[in-house]
């Protein structure tokens, strides 16, 4: 996968990461894993948060 993204956010990322003792791979894993499966049926919580 490529992505491009700006260094303050994949600093955060990394810090993220380090923080709970995970890889950048397993926090992007682990979020698309969390993704629900039908999304005309769910908002995502990002979705949620925006639109409050």
């Amino acid at each position: 996968m490529h992505c491009r993204i700006s260094k303050e956010r994949l600093d955060k990322l990394r810090l993220y990461a380090v923080k709970r003792q995970k890889t950048m791979t397993q926090i992007i894993s682990d979020f698309i894993d969390n993704l629900p499966d039908n999304l005309e049926d769910q908002r995502l919580e990002v979705d949620k948060m925006i639109q409050g």
